[in-house]
């Protein structure tokens, strides 16, 4: 679930690096998570963000201290159903952060399945005795020790994020779920409508979004990131819900492609920041 959360601080110190696969950090300059009208709350892009690796959030902590940042990683290590710790030895060699949930809302990943989860928190020197007081957390100091005073991050939004082929593959594992999808914009349907494929690999695993708040800047080929939730498609009530004007020929060619599939339904669209 993503929860709402406001921070202003300038990050215009932090390097802008973006890591498509694997633990990757984005520095968010001016970030607004707000709640939609049904209830929903959206995570919004920031304006200017900039970014650094896992092993960057460990090395220049003190730099990143009181920042506010979202991680997008597999979960390595869940050390109790409220913390879990995040790392790459491919890329980041031994390094790790750990993650508090502090959202209030327990994150359930699906047995058996190896998927990413994107967190925004603050980065701040971990310290057991003040996050179970000020988060009402009832963390054991048996599991922590390795922890304290190394750079974690105190997530106030989670929400899973798998690859738009795992949605398309198994959609009975994410269906009502609010999720953060990365992947590459394909054709527009029209304005309210595009597909979603993962980077540069549109066709099999294609999703299709439905954005009731469309983007007039979006374009074929961009990468973004989209946030929302996962339904089965049905013409008349996604027409219904989100108040679409899809006209009779649109509503044939969708529910010919898609009306055994899933489909998102985007609470926000925002760019995915490259090297």
């Amino acid at each position: 679930m993503v929860n709402k959360l406001n921070n202003n601080q300038s990050t215009n110190r932090i390097n802008r690096l973006w890591k498509s696969k694997g633990a990757a950090v984005l520095i968010l300059g001016t970030l607004l998570l707000s709640a939609c009208e049904n209830g929903v709350p959206e995570a919004t892009a920031p304006e200017s963000p900039g970014a650094g690796t896992t092993e960057q959030v460990s090395d220049r902590t003190q730099e990143l201290i009181g920042q506010t940042v979202t991680v997008r990683s597999e979960p390595e290590n869940m050390v109790s159903p409220t913390t879990f710790t995040i790392t790459d030895s491919d890329l980041f060699g031994d390094e790790t952060v750990l993650v508090v949930n502090a959202t209030g809302q327990p994150l359930t990943m699906p047995e058996g399945k190896n998927i990413d989860v994107q967190a925004t928190g603050v980065v701040r020197r971990f310290n057991l005795a003040e996050v179970n007081q000020e988060y009402n957390l009832n963390l054991q100091a048996d599991a922590y020790s390795e922890y304290e005073n190394r750079p974690a991050i105190i997530a106030q939004s989670l929400a899973l994020a798998p690859d738009p082929g795992d949605i398309t593959s198994e959609p009975d594992l994410f269906y009502g779920q609010t999720l953060a999808i990365t992947g590459e914009v394909g054709e527009r349907k029209d304005n309210a409508s595009f597909i979603l494929g993962e980077d540069q690999l549109l066709g099999g695993d294609e999703l299709l979004v439905i954005h009731p708040q469309p983007q007039a800047n979006l374009n074929e080929g961009d990468n973004v990131v989209v946030t929302g939730e996962v339904r089965p498609f049905n013409v008349a009530e996604l027409q219904r819900d989100y108040n679409l004007t899809w006209d009779a020929n649109l509503q044939g060619q969708l529910q010919e492609e898609y009306g055994n599939r899933p489909v998102i339904v985007a609470t926000n669209v925002y760019p995915k920041v490259d090297n």
